[in-house]
């Protein structure tokens, strides 16, 4: 891919100046809302030799109708494309948290998804490569500045992969809701793959069929389930009060 990306939003665009300045070819600023946090922002583009084009917020609102830029759009090089391979190599390296996501095609669930792996300390998130989230524009804006530190990691079979990553000896635990096990239940200080399906459609026969344990967050209201977002961040931090237990 070589077109340039765009990347819209003041997490997003600190994130690309903070971890790969490298890939900002020129910024477009609303020069008529610039306050103190986006002025700073500007300085740190100009300082590291990054074309700041200043144009009216409502020229960036009528071509990016779609996207809540925040007065400021980053013109990128097309970010590495995390592979297989890749996996692999965190797992040689001794990562030993991840998040996979089987279905989740709305890309504002995969940006929070990010975000809250990048805040739990998650190594990656997996998804398949077909139905699923690309990482688009809405996405890496949701993402809130994650999209530049957690990969996205596209396979081909997802159940294929979770297979290959107990082998590599890590446990894969799939949310679900009609099980009796609760995620509290479950020893997430092991190296885990948190395995979690879209919201209403929940998890695949065969992605259901390869994890090691079910486990469903305990629910004490009348809702029956949660945004895939929310329950991502509950069981990656739940993880997280388990290791930080010790």
């Amino acid at each position: 891919m070589s077109q340039a990306e765009v990347v819209g939003g003041l997490h997003a665009v600190e994130s690309l100046l903070a971890n790969t300045p490298e890939r900002v070819k020129r910024l477009q600023v609303a020069a008529d809302s610039v306050d103190a946090r986006l002025g700073g922002l500007i300085a740190r583009a100009e300082g590291l030799g990054i074309s700041v084009e200043r144009v009216r917020r409502d020229r960036l609102d009528r071509k990016h109708a779609d996207l809540r830029h925040q007065g400021v759009l980053a013109w990128t090089l097309p970010r590495h494309r995390a592979t297989e391979a890749d996996l692999a190599d965190l797992v040689a390296g001794g990562a030993n948290l991840f998040l996979a996501l089987d279905g989740v095609t709305d890309p504002h669930n995969l940006g929070a998804c990010l975000r809250s792996a990048d805040a739990a300390g998650a190594s990656a998130v997996i998804v398949p490569r077909d139905r699923s989230a690309a990482l688009t524009p809405a996405a890496a804006k949701a993402a809130s500045g994650a999209a530049e530190t957690v990969p996205l990691i596209s396979v081909v079979n997802l159940a294929r992969t979770l297979r290959t990553l107990r082998e590599q000896g890590l446990w894969a635990v799939g949310l679900a809701g009609d099980t009796d096990t609760s995620l509290y239940q479950v020893d997430l200080t092991l190296p885990t793959v948190l395995v979690l399906g879209a919201e209403g459609e929940g998890l695949r026969r065969l992605t259901r069929e390869t994890c090691d344990h079910l486990a469903a967050i305990p629910m004490a209201g009348s809702v029956s389930s949660l945004n895939v977002s929310v329950a991502s961040g509950i069981a990656l931090f739940e993880a997280v009060r388990q290791r930080a237990r010790g």
